[in-house]
């Protein structure tokens, strides 16, 4: 008889169990225990990504990779609702997302299997809840694909380093002219490898390249690699109060802006 109840009981509790987790079963299937940050990789990201992308926070491919673009998807998201505004996925941030958006995890991780570039999940704008600020939100779109968190640091220190007493016209033309020079054959493909390249820029010879850059100059590498390009496709610039070099007069000039001329 005893052994009777006690299997009753047991089932009784089971059936508790089963009735609450199906009451929170969406919660329970969202993502793992872990804090997702910049630098993860995997499943977790993979529905970050796509949580934040249906609601309309997150521009880029869906590819499980937590990079530049997914984090700052997720602190603009964590702006609009009111969270604080750290760039991690914790267990609150997570339960936000899985109440402000739809997950397919099936069709998801489909298309991302296929090889194919995922750019579209949801189709729903955001809307941010009316606690929200009414200021519009900074997207992820300004910090593109393709740059790692170092790339864009030391981007901004060349760009502060060379021309933080130029018009902010100028301080974009600076950046614009480091981007060209990766997509051209004829120099480094790599940030680092352009501005370091020997005798290139005037504030890796002086040590400039290691000031810290401020908010100007932060901005002006954004609006560079988001495509406005002040200096009209240069490959050069140079100051021609301070040009040494005979050579740099002989490249075809663009324009100029501010106290730099801007060459071909």
């Amino acid at each position: 008889m005893i052994e009777k109840n006690r299997l009753k009981y047991m089932l009784l509790l089971c059936a508790v169990l089963a009735l609450f987790s199906f009451g929170t079963s969406e919660t329970a299937r969202a993502f793992s225990n872990q804090v997702i940050q910049k630098g993860a990789v995997g499943d977790d990201v993979i529905e970050l990504q796509a949580r934040l992308q249906y609601i309309g926070y997150y521009k880029g491919t869906i590819d499980g990779v937590f990079g530049y673009s997914t984090y700052w998807a997720l602190r603009n998201f964590q702006k609009a609702y009111g969270m604080p505004v750290d760039g991690l996925a914790g267990p609150g941030v997570k339960a936000k997302l899985v109440k402000a958006s739809k997950y397919d995890a099936a069709y998801v991780k489909s298309m991302v299997a296929s090889g194919k570039k995922f750019t579209y999940y949801g189709g729903t704008k955001k809307q941010a809840p009316k606690t929200a600020a009414k200021k519009p939100v900074q997207t992820a779109t300004n910090v593109p694909n393709g740059f790692s968190q170092n790339d864009i640091r030391l981007l901004q220190q060349a760009v502060y380093g060379e021309a933080r007493g130029e018009p902010y016209e100028g301080q974009v033309a600076v950046a614009a002219v480091i981007l060209n020079r990766i997509d051209s054959p004829s120099f480094p493909n790599t940030i680092s490898g352009v501005i370091f390249e020997p005798g290139a820029f005037t504030c890796v010879s002086d040590g400039q390249i290691w000031l810290a850059p401020n908010d100007t100059a932060k901005k002006a590498v954004l609006d560079a690699i988001n495509g406005w390009d002040p200096s009209g496709n240069a490959l050069y610039y140079f100051n021609p109060a301070t040009a040494t070099s005979k050579w740099i007069w002989s490249r075809p000039q663009i324009k100029r802006i501010g106290k730099h001329i801007f060459c071909k």
